[in-house]
């Protein structure tokens, strides 16, 4: 019997902490990841300042790629996806004017009030539809301008994260439409740049490259990069370069009837849709409304997720005590429910020095009972992040133009048995869990089409089922 052919890819997926450099491998209807290189991605405090390492990622990328190319395969394409809104600027001869300012750096506090007083915040949402958060890129950009951020002043063009990285790999320049969906200077309804925002931060449209949606090829390698990886110059495809937006690509719904749980540092909350929601009960609860495959509108909430319990890992190990997540599983199982929630999203956790601190500051400061251990503690960011869960989708709920029958948690999150119970029992709905490698497999299947092995979003998802395994939790009553 003749062996089934296979088509190979690479997913460089960059998350706010780490990386990776992924090997696919796309039979029919099936995909396998391979991880080649993993690393480590960390902010740069400069001066007050923070920053991504820019040129240190693209040499851990150029790591992963020759690993690829002494595989001696016939890779396909690459395709990049990043966190949302930040950015770096390019000199008119192609260099980097600095590196790319990090969406925790306070440079920002007090931007979007500032900003309002030029342009009104029901302005700004009625033209976006993009939850206020002061970390947005258009705030970044008025904050450096207020600044008086030379980068800023002599910059030719502007390119967020997954942009900047392809550009380095081919010398293309494009804005990508998911990533830059998140910016807050995007029309939803077009899909084009908002001049009249842009001014009132400063800055002018001619610092954007082209708008571009997923699966369109950038470019190839450069000759440098191709002779030094030993892959040839192969294109580099434009995915979904929002990591949720390819994450959400990933969701293994069999039909439209479902809302997500992205579960990751970050949890995002939402469902897919064919139009964005930009009502007065939107702008209320701050949903926001962000670019998706095909032209969707990805609704959804911002919820912080696993930081909380990440930053309270890194102080408890900075005292001397590590757990791993098995004995958080244990831990928390021999706990009782909380006698009183935290909201994950409160000021105080945003970037506390000392998360166990801050969590029983906010405890003490608001009238509640604090958790007396580091069981207990874990097992108050649980259960406060199921309610948190439970209270976004009811509001999803209530504008959904579906009955939303299944949530699909997915990424790293995917794995929390216990959270994924919690969640299940705290929404009232069937939780399906996995996979917990949406990000890379949306990123893939978006190269894959792009290759023409895939036609469709349905078809996507479809190889993606077919992949993986899931596991269902009923909720309880």
């Amino acid at each position: 019997m003749e062996a089934m052919k296979k088509s190979y890819f690479l997913a460089i997926d960059l998350g706010a902490t780490s990386g990776r450099v992924i090997l696919a491998t796309l039979s029919e209807n099936h995909i396998d990841l391979e991880v080649l290189h993993r690393f480590e991605n960390r902010l740069l405090e400069v001066g007050g300042k923070y920053y991504w390492n820019i040129y240190g990622l693209y040499e851990q990328i150029l790591h992963g790629l020759t690993l690829a190319g002494r595989r001696q395969l016939a890779i396909t394409s690459i395709g990049i996806d990043t966190w949302g809104v930040d950015f770096v600027f390019v000199a008119e001869d192609g260099t980097l004017l600095s590196l790319p300012r990090a969406y925790r750096d306070p440079y920002t506090n007090g931007a979007p009030e500032a900003f309002f007083e030029q342009c009104s915040r029901e302005e700004v949402y009625g033209r976006t539809g993009i939850q206020i958060m002061n970390f947005n890129s258009l705030f970044q950009l008025f904050a450096l301008n207020r600044e008086g951020s030379s980068a800023l002043k002599h910059a030719d063009t502007l390119l967020f994260m997954p942009d900047a990285l392809s550009y380095m790999l081919t010398g293309k320049k494009v804005c990508e439409y998911t990533i830059l969906s998140t910016s807050q200077f995007m029309n939803p309804q077009t899909g084009t740049i908002d001049e009249q925002l842009l001014k009132v931060a400063g800055v002018d449209k001619r610092l954007f490259p082209k708008v571009v949606m997923p699966g369109t090829e950038v470019g190839v390698l450069t000759e440098d990069v191709a002779k030094a990886t030993g892959l040839g110059q192969i294109p580099v495809i434009a995915v979904a370069g929002h990591d949720t937006g390819s994450a959400v690509a990933a969701v293994p719904a069999a039909d439209e009837c479902f809302a997500y749980l992205s579960s990751g540092t970050w949890s995002l909350m939402g469902v897919e849709l064919q139009k964005p929601v930009i009502t007065e009960e939107s702008f209320a609860l701050n949903y926001t409304n962000e670019g998706g495959v095909d032209g969707t509108t990805r609704f959804l909430k911002n919820i912080t997720g696993m930081w909380l319990l990440e930053q309270c890992r890194a102080s408890w190990k900075r005292d001397g005590k590590e757990y791993s997540y098995p004995q958080i599983m244990q831990m928390v199982e021999k706990t009782s429910p909380s006698t009183d929630l935290i909201d994950p999203d409160a000021a105080e956790f945003a970037a506390p020095t000392d998360m166990p601190k801050a969590i029983l500051e906010y405890c003490k400061e608001h009238n509640l009972h604090a958790p007396e251990d580091d069981a207990a503690m874990i097992r108050l960011i649980f259960d406060s992040l199921a309610a948190k869960y439970a209270q976004v989708l009811d509001n999803l709920r209530a504008v959904s133009p579906f009955e939303i029958k299944v949530l699909h948690v997915i990424g790293g999150g995917a794995q929390n048995s216990l959270l994924n119970q919690m969640t299940a029992d705290a929404c009232g709905v069937t939780v399906v869990a996995g996979p917990t490698e949406a990000t890379a497999l949306g990123n893939v299947m978006m190269q894959a089409r792009a290759a023409g092995l895939a036609e469709s979003l349905s078809a996507m998802r479809h190889t993606i089922r077919k992949s993986i395994d899931t596991q269902t939790f009923t909720p309880r009553k």
